[in-house]
């Protein structure tokens, strides 16, 4: 059995208790070449985990030396670089899947989440998201001619506002930077939200399919990008009722599409008027902004270690 398993049990979260493993679980913390060493971050689900008797271990995924069946499980954590090398990250996922590695998330998740043309069948499954448009890079001019006023462009692989552009269709300084995006990409066209500006970006946190906590970001001066690098901040915030019920409602959809077991995600959104709109689905590689609340560290880590308990008892059975 696998963590790709769709039967595989999912721990109740709520009720933990503390598994303890004898021998101890050797997990490998999947980092990348930009992020070589656990994020600062993650400090505390690393210590929480050591109490589980969950031993960690930061392995590049593009280091071809690393023997990842040497590991009992695998916990995809800073993997910032994906985006840029897609091919060989997609590669990397068939060698984990030939091998079987236990790996949170399951496998089929992660890559329907590596795109972000997800959205469109989020929003066909009736989720509220920005309205988006898909455009391959050869059809990019044709696809926003007919639009008019403020737009984001982003390639459908993509993170950390990665070659995304903000500006205005028929501008001369937009227009100069959209000649200079690459154009063997894909691309999303949305409309330019300023509410992300005037009162910020939701971001809310669950575990094993229980909510955890939330933050909102706001970009610094102005700018439009959340992203602390760009000088964003985050607060940790309880959101409104009807935020958190809509970020539920996106998990329950991603559920109908197949992908039940969900071990980790976090959901960004931000209110249009009176309804929460869902701008990505964090499933790889999220920020967990554990450090803001520390009492998500425990619940993650013990949501881990129910699942590998239970992978390894029935490995035995």
């Amino acid at each position: 059995m696998s963590l790709s398993d769709p039967h595989f049990p999912i721990a109740d979260a709520r009720a933990p208790g503390l598994v303890r493993f004898d021998p101890p679980l050797s997990l490998a913390l999947v980092v990348s070449d930009v992020q070589p060493e656990p994020h600062e971050d993650d400090a505390g689900l690393i210590a929480a985990l050591r109490e589980h008797g969950i031993h960690v271990h930061a392995r590049r995924w593009s280091d071809a030396a690393v023997d990842w069946a040497a590991h009992d499980a695998l916990l995809v954590r800073s993997t910032w670089d994906y985006f840029e090398r897609y091919t060989e990250f997609l590669q990397w996922y068939q060698r984990i899947e030939a091998l079987r590695c236990p790996i949170a998330n399951p496998l089929p998740l992660l890559v329907w989440n590596s795109d972000k043309r997800y959205l469109l069948e989020l929003a066909a499954q009736g989720v509220a998201i920005i309205p988006t448009a898909h455009a391959r890079g050869a059809d990019l001019d044709a696809a926003l001619a007919p639009m008019q006023g403020e737009v984001v462009v982003k390639p459908s692989v993509s993170g950390g506002a990665w070659n995304t552009l903000r500006g205005r269709i028929g501008s001369d300084g937009f227009a100069q930077a959209l000649a200079a995006l690459p154009r063997e990409l894909d691309y999303l066209i949305q409309p330019f939200v300023p509410q992300v500006v005037e009162d910020g970006e939701w971001s809310l946190l669950f575990f094993g399919g229980v909510y955890s906590h939330a933050v909102l970001k706001k970009p610094a001066r102005d700018d439009y990008r959340v992203q602390t690098y760009f000088g964003g901040t985050a607060v940790l915030t309880e959101p409104p009722a009807h935020v958190a019920a809509s970020a539920r409602r996106a998990l329950d959809a991603v559920a109908a599409l197949g992908f039940r077991d969900q071990a980790y995600v976090r959901v960004d959104g931000v209110v249009v008027g009176d309804e929460f709109r869902i701008m990505e689905l964090e499933f790889i590689e999220p920020f967990l902004h554990l450090a803001a609340h520390p009492p998500a560290a425990r619940l993650f880590a013990a949501q881990l270690a129910q699942r590998w308990s239970a992978l390894r008892e029935a490995a035995a059975a």
